[in-house]
C-alpha cells in the first residue's frame, strides 16, 4: 500500500471515465425473480443497457475514456468456489485492473454494470492515496457476501472483496484494500442474515436512511473521525426508495429520496475530495421494454 499523501495537495493526473456494461455479477435466478417481465437473457444483460443510458444522460467528460470488455454470451457464467460466473468475472476484474494501472488517474468515474466495477478502481485509488482514503458506500444491501454465504451473485460480494474478505483467488489480483474501519454502508436497510453479520464482525459502520434523512452530518462526521481527506463513493441505485422510482434491480421500499441522496453525495464532495464516484446496478427497464419492441423491426439493423 502506498505512503498516506499531503492531504493539502492536489491530485496530479488524469480522471478517467471507466465504462464497465458487467452483467454477470447478478445471479441468474434472481434476476429472474425480480425481472419476470423480460426474457431471462434479456433481463440479465439489461445492467449493460444501463451501462449505455447512463453514458448518455450524463455530461460529456473530457479526458480519458476507457471501456472494459464484457462479453455478452453465457461462457464463463458457471458457479465455481460459491461464486456464479467467477472465471468470466476475474478475467472482467483483470482487464480492468490492467486499464486503470496504464491510464494512472487520479480521479476515476464508473458507470456499471453491477456493483462489482468499484471494487477495481476503488482499489487502484487505495494504492495510491494509502491511509487517506475512505470508501461511502451508498446501497441498500452491505454487500458483504462471500463465497460461504447464501447468495452466489458477485455483486453482493463487491465491498467483501474492497476491505479484503473476498474470494482469495480475486483479492490476489488486487493493488490494495481499504480497512473495513475506514468504509461506512450509507443507506442500509435490506439484507440477508447470513451476510449483515459481517458488518459488526469486520468493523464497517453503517447508517440506516432514516439517520441521515435530516442532515448528512452523522456521516461527515464519521468522515472526520477516520482522518481521511479522500474519499470514494459508490452509488447503487436501489438505494432509491421504490415509492419513488424503480432504478434498480429489485423494488426497495423505504429507501433514500432521490433528494436526500443527491444532498449526501454533494455533502461530501463539499466535505472531502472525492477521487473515486461509480453508478451502479441501473436497470432501465422502460429502454429494454422499447428494444423488445423494436428486435427485428423493418429497417432497423445496420
Amino acid at each position: 500500500m502506498s505512503t498516506t499523501p499531503d492531504s493539502t495537495s492536489t491530485p496530479s493526473g488524469s480522471h478517467l471515465r471507466l465504462l464497465w456494461p458487467e452483467w454477470q455479477g447478478a445471479a441468474a435466478g434472481m434476476v429472474e425473480d425480480l425481472v419476470p417481465e423480460f426474457p431471462l437473457g434479456t433481463a440479465r444483460r439489461g445492467y449493460a443497457v444501463g451501462t449505455r443510458v447512463l453514458q448518455a444522460v450524463l455530461p460529456p467528460h473530457d479526458g480519458p475514456t476507457a471501456t472494459v470488455p464484457v462479453p455478452m454470451d453465457d461462457a464463463g457464467t458457471e458457479l465455481r468456489d460459491g461464486i456464479e460466473s467467477k472465471t468470466v468475472l476475474t478475467r472482467q476484474l483483470a482487464d480492468a485492473l490492467k486499464i486503470i494501472k496504464e491510464q494512472a488517474p487520479a480521479r476515476i468515474t464508473t458507470l456499471g454494470g453491477t456493483c462489482t466495477v468499484s471494487v477495481a478502481p476503488f482499489t487502484s485509488l487505495a494504492e495510491r492515496y494509502g491511509d487517506d482514503l475512505a470508501v461511502v458506500w451508498i446501497d441498500s444491501h452491505p454487500d458483504l457476501d462471500t463465497g460461504d454465504t447464501d447468495y452466489d451473485g458477485y455483486h453482493a460480494m463487491a465491498v467483501s472483496m474492497i476491505t479484503g474478505h473476498g474470494d482469495p483467488e480475486m483479492t490476489e489480483l488486487l493493488p490494495a484494500t481499504v480497512p473495513a474501519g475506514r468504509v461506512a454502508l450509507v443507506g442500509l436497510h435490506d439484507w440477508t442474515d447470513d451476510a449483515y453479520q459481517h458488518v459488526e464482525e469486520w468493523g464497517l459502520t453503517a447508517f440506516s436512511p432514516d439517520q441521515l434523512r435530516g442532515s448528512t452530518q452523522p456521516l461527515l462526521d464519521w468522515i472526520a473521525s477516520t482522518g481521511c481527506s479522500r474519499v470514494a463513493l459508490h452509488f447503487d441505485v436501489d438505494a432509491i426508495d421504490s415509492n419513488e422510482g424503480s432504478l434498480g434491480l429489485g423494488r426497495i421500499p423505504d429507501g433514500l429520496t432521490g433528494a436526500e441522496a443527491n444532498r449526501i453525495a454533494q455533502d461530501v464532495q463539499r466535505a472531502t475530495d472525492v477521487v473515486a464516484t461509480t453508478v451502479a446496478e441501473f436497470v432501465p427497464r422502460d429502454v429494454l421494454h422499447i428494444q423488445q419492441i423494436l428486435h427485428g423491426y423493418p429497417l432497423s439493423s445496420s
